[in-house]
């Protein structure tokens, strides 16, 4: 909503009792896209647990749905639990489930445990 002057008080300040009343196109509204392919049903079960909302679509943003960083954490652990490998960071710059899938699904196609380059020790024998 864009206001010409926000309200003041008579000494100054901002007069939040005044400020109109937001309309229906304050909301920010988009088409239900499903989730598509397991991970990101996966994904999407958890988000509604950890944010508490009835469902998840594709395009759904973690912190426009109410998410914040504390939340942010409890979906890494959750993700975590479920095999998926993710942090903090990844979610605040892929905020979309679609988005979090995808890079999480190249995460997990990426990784590969380097061979050791610690040589192995001889056991001596004890007398």
């Amino acid at each position: 909503m864009r206001l010409d002057a926000l309200p003041l008080s008579g000494n100054g300040k901002l007069d939040r009792k005044a400020l109109p009343e937001p309309g229906a196109d304050a909301v920010l509204a988009r088409a239900f896209e499903a989730p598509e392919g397991e991970l990101e049903t996966t994904l999407a079960q958890l988000w509604a647990e950890v944010l508490q909302v009835e469902r998840v679509g594709r395009q759904d943003n973690f912190f426009e749905l109410g998410g914040h960083s504390l939340l942010a954490v409890s979906l890494v652990a959750r993700m975590r639990q479920e095999g998926l490998h993710a942090d903090a960071r990844l979610l605040f710059s892929q905020p979309t489930l679609a988005a979090l899938a995808a890079n999480t699904r190249s995460q997990l196609q990426q990784v590969a445990i380097p061979a050791t380059t610690i040589p192995q020790l001889k056991r001596q024998r004890r007398l």
